[in-house]
């Protein structure tokens, strides 16, 4: 019962976590993100498909065939690179750049081994001239994009927190790649569709974060009793949940597509633009929440106006804390003095209720005039009862 209750105060927003204080555990985590998909993208080097690198398609059908058999029935015909992808009820092997004498060696290979006919099997050659068009092409939507992003946030918001977003983005990129690297999946058209897909999903996370940030602290001045850090994670607090679900929303379908489409169904074109997403989203999540923020937070801090209301806050602070010492020091005298010596202030007390009571009552002596009457005793025998 007592985790239910955790968790839907959680979800409600009234547990906030401070993740705006802790930049040194979330750049630490980033660090080493970054730190090993470089790594990666050094020692293993991405993976570029025939689009880029230029090569041989072959494509056909062969519905009782295996993966094996087909790469062996390729590899027969004297290619040394085979990839086999299984695109619905096709397959797609992919070679190195081979001449015309080696193309029709692989046909005839596969239409003995596989038993299709050599007509069916169709073949496309690509040029690497043809992908290197691709990259730059792809270079340019980045860049681009990049530049709107800048023109863009630094007129709805201001450019720190364009700077902030862009690091994001590029922290991103970069780790995204680098899991790209160390998998070992083939870099296609497909792939910078994901890649761009995902910078406009970060930036969208971000943004959100953004706006609440800047509705919440818009009221911050000089006698506010709460810092620019502690006003953003209040902010932040308030859009996690949000941020959470909508991740959550989204990862769930593409992560099908990744883990039963590209295993039970083949579908290697989807294998790549859902790897890009999947991880896309979620490093994405993670640098616009613990990225983004606590780097705007830093740059926003530096300015003369929150490091006022800082100052402000801590000499509050410094004047309460000295007056409840004075009275508490002022306390503490007072009961010393009362359990040194209680006998003189008893003695000081009576001394002091004396003169109070003489002073409102008054004595009066009152003298008798005249004779003074008393009943009659009567004699020793009247007094014992008789007559």
């Amino acid at each position: 019962m007592g985790t239910r209750a955790a968790i839907s105060r959680i979800y409600r927003g009234e547990i906030s976590a401070d993740i705006v204080g802790r930049p040194k555990i979330w750049y630490t985590i980033s660090g080493l993100l970054l730190a090993l998909s470089i790594a990666g993208l050094l020692v293993q080097g991405l993976n570029f498909g025939v689009e880029f690198k230029g090569g041989s398609v072959f494509t056909f059908k062969a519905p009782s065939a295996s993966i094996e058999q087909v790469r062996g029935a390729v590899a027969d015909g004297g290619p040394h690179q085979v990839i086999v992808q299984k695109a619905g009820g096709d397959w797609r092997v992919t070679t190195e750049s081979l001449s015309s004498d080696q193309v029709t060696k692989v046909k005839t290979s596969v239409s003995k081994e596989l038993t299709v006919p050599a007509d069916k099997v169709s073949t496309q050659v690509v040029g690497a001239s043809w992908g290197g068009e691709i990259q730059k092409k792809a270079w340019q939507a980045l860049l681009v994009f990049m530049i709107l992003i800048i023109a863009y946030l630094s007129v709805a918001f201001e450019w720190r927190m364009a700077v902030a977003a862009v690091v994001a983005l590029v922290h991103d990129l970069v780790i995204t790649a680098g899991i790209y690297a160390w998998s070992g999946f083939e870099v296609t058209p497909a792939t910078l569709l994901g890649f761009l897909t995902i910078l406009g999903y970060s930036l969208y996370d971000a943004v959100v974060v953004f706006d609440m940030i800047k509705e919440v602290t818009k009221p911050l001045g000089p006698t506010s009793r709460t810092t620019y850090s502690e006003a953003a994670n209040q902010a932040l607090s308030s859009t996690l949940v949000r941020s959470l679900n909508t991740s959550l929303v989204a990862i769930l379908p593409v992560g099908a597509i990744l883990f039963i489409g590209t295993t039970l169904f083949g579908a290697g074109t989807l294998k790549d633009l859902s790897l890009a997403l999947f991880v896309g989203m979620i490093v994405g999540t993670y640098s616009s929440i613990c990225v983004a923020t606590p780097l705007l937070v830093q740059f926003k801090e530096r300015e003369p106006k929150y490091k006022q209301i800082r100052q402000n806050i801590a000499r509050r602070e410094q004047s309460s804390k000295r007056s409840s010492k004075a009275r508490v020091k002022a306390g503490a005298g007072a009961s010393a003095a009362t359990d040194d010596d209680p006998s003189d202030d008893a003695g000081e007390d009576d001394h002091q209720d004396a003169p109070e009571i003489r002073s409102t009552v008054t004595v009066r002596k009152v003298v008798q005039s005249g004779s003074r009457q008393q009943p009659k005793r009567g004699t020793r025998q009247q007094r014992r009862g008789g007559k």
